[in-house]
Formats: structure tokens, sequence, C-alpha cells
């Protein structure tokens, strides 16, 4: 199983929103997902757990892209721009530190029009276990 297919099945929560990951390399992933009305808060703008949740999954698809079992120990979001029901929200994550126990990341979300809607960073925690996987996609 590669490590896309074993993160959009095994991350119950994140694929009961309907997140998933699209893309993912080696410090780098990209997760989609479309805003419907399950998706809207009493505003009736996009929740912002689902857009925390959505870069949370690309999060961890670069967190564990190394093959060792990695957890996310600090993440800080801010929103920027409400999504609207009907939005392609993309979060593209990068690694800017592949540190050897905390490597650390930077995820940006945006819409179909390529609006900044939201900027994440997260820091993880490598476990002394490995991670297996076919491959990443």
């Amino acid at each position: 199983m590669t490590l896309l297919e074993s993160l959009n099945t095994g991350d119950r929560f994140a694929a009961s929103i309907g997140a998933q990951l699209t893309e993912l390399s080696e410090g780098y992933a990209r997760a989609e997902l479309t805003v419907e009305e399950r998706h809207l808060n009493g505003a009736g703008v996009c929740q912002g757990g689902v857009i925390y949740t959505l870069a949370d999954l690309a999060f961890a698809g670069v967190a564990n892209s190394h093959g060792i079992l990695t957890l996310g120990i600090s993440n800080t979001i801010t929103f920027l721009k409400s999504a609207q029901l009907g939005d392609l929200l993309i979060a593209e994550c990068r690694e800017l530190l592949d540190h050897h126990r905390l490597p650390y990341c930077d995820m940006r979300i945006t819409n179909q029009h390529g609006h900044l809607l939201a900027a994440m960073t997260g820091l993880a925690y490598r476990m002394k276990q490995d991670f297996p996987f076919d491959q990443l996609m």
C-alpha cells in the first residue's frame, strides 16, 4: 500500500469530511476538499476545523514521507479569508526542516482561485518506529 492510500483510508476523520491527499512526494504534500453544506458554521462560511483538518492531513503526508512514524505535536493556524460553499480548498505542505526528531513544516490553504485562506505551521515528533509503505503514491 502507498503512503497516500494509507493516510487517505487510515485517517478516518479526514476521510469522513471529504479530505483527500492528492499528491505526495518526500517533503511535499497536497490535499483537497470541496466545501459542502455540512462544512458550514453558524455564520454560513466554512468551519475553521475543516480547514485545519485538511492542512493537518497534508502535514501528516509530509511528516511521514520519510518512512518513520511521525506525529504532530504543535500547530499554529491563522485564518485570513473565509471559504464559501462550493469552494475547492487546497492545502499544500512543505517541509522546511527535516530534523531527525522534530521536523518543521509550512502549510498554505488556498481556494480554486489561488486566494490564500489560511497559513499554518507544524512541528512534529519522529517516533522510534518505522512507518512502512510500498511507495509514496
